[in-house]
């Protein structure tokens, strides 16, 4: 992980995703749920920074180094992906100790989007997250309504 890239918001998506390996479309669509495509969003109340959203909180390594989650988009997704990969690798085997909605395993992409917003596998936070719903002031539209509804390509949407 190095987030060694320069470009627009949308090359950095792409970029992401591919070195990562998830749908653009499915990151394109996170990224409009977690910062509306704007690097210097910070929210849960000054905990989590940039485009994916990378809480400082839960992801300390992310903000180490000069270049960081909060100063760089590609390192701020480079990141938010590669945990993201992890997920669908299966190597969060811990999620079936905690509270889930499911028994979790490797290659769901579905699921592992939902992870990076709750920590959870299949709770009603990441089912709210994933699907739509209430989520703690992001909105009521999911991420796959993001996706279904391609937000990023309407002309009326700004970001980015």
């Amino acid at each position: 992980m190095d987030g060694d890239l320069a470009g627009t918001t949308d090359e950095i998506i792409q970029w992401a995703a591919c070195k990562w390996g998830i749908d653009e479309d499915i990151a394109r669509a996170q990224v409009v749920k977690e910062s509306w495509w704007y690097q210097r969003t910070n929210g849960d109340g000054g905990e989590s920074w940039g485009l994916g959203q990378v809480r400082d909180t839960y992801h300390q390594s992310a903000f180490e180094y000069d270049v960081n989650a909060r100063t760089s988009s590609a390192y701020d997704l480079d990141y938010t992906y590669a945990t993201w990969r992890a997920c669908f690798e299966g190597v969060y085997t811990w999620l079936n100790t905690v509270e889930r909605g499911a028994t979790y395993g490797p290659g769901d992409a579905w699921g592992c989007t939902g992870v990076w917003f709750s920590g959870r596998w299949y709770t009603q936070a990441a089912l709210n997250y994933i699907e739509g719903g209430e989520t703690w002031g992001y909105g009521d539209r999911g991420v796959k309504q993001h996706h279904r509804l391609r937000t990023w390509g309407d002309p009326n949407f700004i970001g980015g």
